[in-house]
């Protein structure tokens, strides 16, 4: 919570944020540009130039324009931000872009001799002054409402209701100076002696004003913090030389001095844009990456789907196919004269693995995709080997493979999950069939082997005598959705390379693409708390150990 009297934070990024130094020291550069050019015109001010009657519709008719988007875009604000600060902003900007219409329309020989709606010799320079007077009044006003809590400076009523009145004030008020300028000409202290020359009291409006510019400027460079506010005072610079010029210096219209106060006047009326088009351009940029985010998250999470789904399939495909394979079995058999109950109870015992089997790999792929920390235990790597060549002899043999398995005797245990462990030896045991299947000119050999190392780490190494993976396969094999097979997923070796790396294991593939592929998985020793130390590391019985 603010402090009293504090300005509220703004949020970092908008126009309310804090300006930097290097931000600061660009406005202390258009301020400066701004004087230079002040001082190169004022020398020359009183030089008479030619009369272009079109030049202010054509010059008011920009900063109508611009005082008018600007005074929108900050409307806008104050529909966001509920702040009376840029109510009071947004106003006066509205106010110049309805008084610079009237003082267009009452401007001699602009589109009639003496102006059109009635206006008499005084009316369009008294327009100047109070046009001139009501911006840097209201950035004045601005910049102490900005001082105020953000408490205080909120605006409580309905928003629509409020612009919709403060539009309504704007243009009754301006229609009110209009009529009351209009109507008192004759009675109004006299700003021109004819249509071309300035009487003196020009001198002391015109200082007036000044010096309202001039309290305005010195409050946005002493008490500005914001980044409007920088390009506040780039406009309320430009207006305080306009003001200047024409009460110091220029001696009528249609001079240097005259015809340079029009350009300080664009300049004045299309700063606060350019930062509010800044501003809008640089939340559309934000609003662009964030929507690319949400795009690029939104398919991230189908393509999880996309992958969780095809793991499923992917896993539980192999022991569906053997429950299918044994029930035709199991019927063949039973459908005998006689029955063969023999083999018809081994088809059976077969099935009830492979429905073991479903469970483990749906279990597996369950803890797999969880955050939670996997429940592991001590697994002897041979035996789970074992079971997985048991249990696919039937895959073996239909393709005719011969296996060789080379078990490490007296294999420590390792403290892994037992149904992803096998998964991951049934993956790399399935995918060697499969690369073999096409070989024609050789044995198909499938080599299964484990050893110790001395590094307290268990390896264990598939290899088949296919046709190899190619060098530049070999890198991304692992990628989850790249496969080398005509109708694979490409997603059984991305699972395994996550379960073993879970597991804190590395798996690796080897070929020379010629002559098969070698993989190979390497697994940490289990550290277990026991009480017949290395034997029972080596040999133990999961309810004799804790895991640690």
């Amino acid at each position: 919570m603010n402090a009293p009297g504090a300005r509220s934070e703004p949020e970092s990024g908008s126009l309310m944020s804090a300006a930097t130094s290097r931000e600061r020291r660009y406005t202390y550069a258009a301020v400066g540009v701004l004087f230079g050019l002040f001082c190169a015109a004022a020398p020359f001010a009183t030089k008479r130039l030619p009369e272009s009657d079109g030049f202010i519709p054509a010059v008011q008719a920009i900063i109508f324009v611009t005082d008018l988007t600007t005074a929108v875009l900050l409307f806008n604000q104050v529909w966001v931000s509920r702040s009376r600060a840029f109510l009071v902003l947004a106003s006066a900007y509205l106010f110049t872009a309805l008084i610079v219409v009237v003082h267009t329309l009452t401007f001699p020989r602009a589109f009639a001799e003496q102006g059109i709606v009635g206006a008499g010799l005084q009316t369009t320079g008294w327009l100047h002054i109070i046009w001139h007077f009501s911006f840097p009044a209201a950035v004045i006003v601005y910049v102490l409402l900005q001082d105020r809590s953000g408490a205080n400076d909120r605006i409580r009523a309905p928003i629509p209701s409020v612009v919709c009145w403060s539009i309504i004030g704007m243009i009754a008020l301006v229609c009110g100076i209009l009529w009351f300028l209009t109507a008192a000409d004759r009675l109004l202290p006299p700003l021109f002696l004819d249509r071309l020359t300035f009487s003196p009291l020009v001198f002391h409006t015109g200082a007036f004003d000044t010096l309202v510019c001039g309290v305005a400027l010195v409050l946005l460079l002493v008490r500005g913090g914001s980044v409007l506010d920088q390009w506040l005072t780039i406009s309320v610079a430009a207006t305080t030389a306009e003001m200047a010029m024409v009460t110091f210096f220029s001696g009528g219209r249609f001079d240097l001095g005259w015809y340079s106060v029009r350009i300080f006047g664009v300049v004045s009326s299309t700063a606060v844009l350019l930062a509010l088009i800044t501003e809008i351009t640089r939340l559309h940029a934000t609003l662009s990456v964030a929507v690319r985010s949400l795009e690029r998250e939104r398919d991230n999470k189908l393509m999880n789907v996309r992958a969780i789904t095809a793991s499923i399939a992917h896993e539980i495909r192999q022991p569906l196919t053997a429950i299918a394979l044994n029930a035709e079995a199991a019927l063949k058999y039973l459908g005998k004269t006689p029955p063969s109950y023999e083999y018809a109870r081994e088809a059976l015992g077969e099935i009830r693995n492979a429905t073991h089997h479903t469970g483990e790999v749906l279990d597996g792929l369950r803890t797999l995709f969880a955050k939670a920390d996997q429940e592991r235990q001590p697994v002897d790597v041979n035996d789970v080997i074992r079971r997985v060549l048991q249990s696919m002899q039937t895959e073996l043999k239909e393709h005719r493979v011969d296996t060789r398995y080379e078990p490490a005797a007296e294999l420590p245990l390792v403290a892994a999950s037992r149904g992803q462990l096998q998964e991951v030896i049934f993956n790399l045991v399935n995918n060697a069939i499969e690369a073999m299947a096409p070989t024609h000119d050789r044995n198909r050999m499938l080599g299964v082997r484990t050893e110790l190392r001395r590094d307290r780490a268990i390896a264990v190494s598939v290899q088949d005598t296919g046709s190899g993976i190619h060098a530049k396969q070999i890198e991304s094999i692992f990628d989850p959705f790249v496969t080398t097979k005509a109708k694979g997923t490409g997603l059984g070796l991305a699972i395994c390379r996550m379960i073993v790396e879970q597991h804190g294991g590395q798996l690796s593939a080897t070929s020379d693409g010629v002559s098969g592929a070698l993989f190979q998985f390497v697994l940490p020793i289990g550290q277990f708390e026991s009480g017949d130390g290395a034997a029972e590391e080596r040999r133990g019985t999961p309810k004799d150990l804790v895991f640690r």
